[in-house]
């Protein structure tokens, strides 16, 4: 059992003993104090015939009392009705302790399994709401804390599915959205070819083919990003530099740099041994060094530093682009989510699939940026192998 459900047993055990406690208590309370009042009453009752001489004698018989019956010595006689007076007390007495007791027990046995099955039926009729589908569903916390943290799972459980259903419905849109604009160009295209108001040349069919590598990337990227999320392609771990790795990337973008006349530097990067699957770091570094790219203005500059933190290797992309805000800073691994919708830039998975195969490899990528227009800092972190 765990920890949860065993301090859930012990609470009840301690319920059910309370209440035997309670139970016993009240008995010998009630007893204590009923019993010597009925028996005294008796005696009272007794001692009065006992003081009447005419009601003595048609009542015993003679025999019972030798001398004046006001003396009052007990003949054995009497002295077994006097134990037949107190056992007729006594059970009298017990008999409504007993029935008190019981009543008391009862409710209170009832109370306390109220307390505890009314948290657990709400438990059980809010995750068959879940598995309906209802995902806004909450369980009030209630008063006992092992049933209080059940019910805060149950709502953690809660958020996240419909967090995860808010996702879907917004991926299905987003993907909807970004297959439109090409689809739509395209068709505008073949309309207009159609219709004779293009004319079929090149520059029209070079359009249409950048829509269609449009379409066929945002397919890879997608493609990627499920097989980055659902952790199903395999990695093939190997020892590498990752310094190395780094000045490859940046040397095979230098040409999208220098279109946009951006400096791009990596020529100060320590030596870093990891072990990681080389081709998907490959992909983490181009996605993070070219989007470093694609948000830094003409002129700019993207740096890139390294070594190591608390025993992890560290790659920093450092760029002296628009930077971002705080609320960007959040959103900016969320899967199409672009800073700028209406400038360059593609699908807006690329930081999502990198930062998912990051975590693949048991690191992650951070950003931070003083603001807009102060540039960003990417962060890639790996944990630092070094194979004998």
């Amino acid at each position: 059992m765990s920890g949860v459900t065993d301090k859930l047993w012990v609470r009840l055990l301690a319920a059910q003993l309370l209440i035997v406690a309670l139970g016993a208590f009240t008995l010998v309370v009630l007893v204590e104090f009923l019993a010597p009042s009925f028996f005294t009453s008796d005696i009272r009752s007794m001692n009065e015939m006992m003081a009447n001489p005419d009601s003595m004698a048609d009542m015993m018989g003679g025999g019972m009392i030798t001398g004046e019956p006001a003396g009052g010595f007990l003949t054995p006689g009497f002295q077994a009705s006097l134990g037949d007076a107190f056992d007729s007390s006594f059970r009298r007495a017990l008999a409504i302790s007993l029935t008190v007791a019981g009543v008391a027990s009862v409710g209170v046995t009832a109370f306390a399994t109220r307390r505890i099955l009314k948290p657990l039926e709400e438990v059980r009729l809010t995750t068959h709401r879940l598995a309906e589908g209802a995902y806004d569903q909450r369980i009030e916390l209630p008063g006992e804390a092992e049933l209080a943290a059940l019910a805060a799972d149950v709502n953690a459980l809660a958020e996240a599915l419909e967090t995860t259903e808010q996702r879907r419905v917004r991926l299905i849109s987003e993907v909807a959205h970004e297959l439109r604009t090409p689809l739509t160009t395209l068709e505008g295209y073949l309309e207009g070819l159609l219709d004779g108001v293009f004319e079929p040349n090149e520059e029209v069919y070079a359009a249409a083919g950048r829509e269609l590598h449009r379409l066929e990337r945002l397919a890879a990227d997608l493609a990627d990003l499920s097989r980055a999320e659902e952790a199903s392609q395999p990695l093939e771990p190997e020892p590498f530099d990752l310094a190395e790795l780094a000045r490859e990337v940046v040397a095979g973008l230098q040409v999208q740099a220098e279109a946009k006349e951006i400096q791009l530097i990596a020529a100060d990067l320590p030596s870093t041994r990891v072990l990681a699957d080389r081709d998907r770091i490959t992909q983490v570094i181009t996605n993070i060094v070219g989007n470093a790219i694609t948000y830094t203005e003409l002129g700019g500059k993207v740096t890139l530093t390294g070594g190591t933190d608390h025993g992890d290797a560290v790659l920093d992309v450092r760029d002296t682009g628009r930077g971002l805000t705080g609320d960007q800073q959040k959103a900016v691994f969320d899967r199409f989510y672009r800073v700028d919708r209406s400038g360059a830039g593609g699908s807006g998975i690329g930081l999502t699939i990198a930062r998912s195969i990051a975590r693949r490899h048991g690191g992650d990528i951070t950003v931070s940026s003083q603001g807009p227009d102060k540039g960003s800092t990417f962060r890639l972190r790996l944990p630092s192998k070094h194979p004998a």
